[in-house]
């Protein structure tokens, strides 16, 4: 890696982390809280690509697992990683490669709908694909019921994934960080 790689890593894994700032919303009977910060996971994937940005997601939570208060509500340690949440913190490395990886791919025709797609693929998809079940173990719950509870979050993660799309074009056409 190069330096300028560990610095767009690093600052990903930055721009993670200040997401925070925005507080969750813990909605009733529901083990997770509604966050901000997973656009940081469709964002690196989007911008940085499948490598830099899993690695970005993993510098994230890795730092987190070390007890860094880097979550919403200024949370953070072993804990919230074995925690009902950790499933989702977890899925973030995936879902940045994912994301990242469809972005390569479809790279030369690139537009808004093709990057709305990739991050509902890689930062929806992914991130449910594995937190879900995480969620469903660790807090003793029926997977029927964790996907039904998960449901919640589905309007605003595309509203999410719509947001980094858009950032994600931008950045494309004024300083692609991504060589195809």
């Amino acid at each position: 890696m190069t330096t300028r790689d560990m610095t767009f890593v690093a600052l990903f894994a930055a721009l993670t982390a200040a997401c925070a700032v925005f507080p969750p919303f813990q909605p009733p009977f529901v083990p997770a809280p509604i966050v901000v910060q997973n656009i940081g996971v469709m964002l690196a994937g989007s911008i940085l690509g499948a490598r830099r940005g899993s690695l970005a997601m993993a510098l994230f939570v890795v730092l987190v697992a070390v007890g860094m208060p880097l979550l919403t509500g200024w949370r953070g340690g072993f804990g919230v990683i074995l925690g009902p949440t950790g499933g989702f913190i977890l899925s973030w490395v995936p879902a940045a490669f994912v994301v990242g990886w469809l972005v390569e791919r479809g790279w030369s025709r690139l537009g808004f709908w093709n990057l709305l797609v990739f991050n509902v693929i890689g930062g929806i998809s992914v991130v449910y694909l594995i937190g879900i079940p995480w969620l469903a173990a660790v807090a003793n719950m029926e997977l029927g019921k964790a996907v039904k509870v998960s449901t919640i979050f589905i309007p605003g993660d595309l509203a999410k994934a719509a947001i980094a799309s858009f950032a994600a074009l931008i950045v494309k056409r004024s300083y692609p960080l991504i060589r195809a």
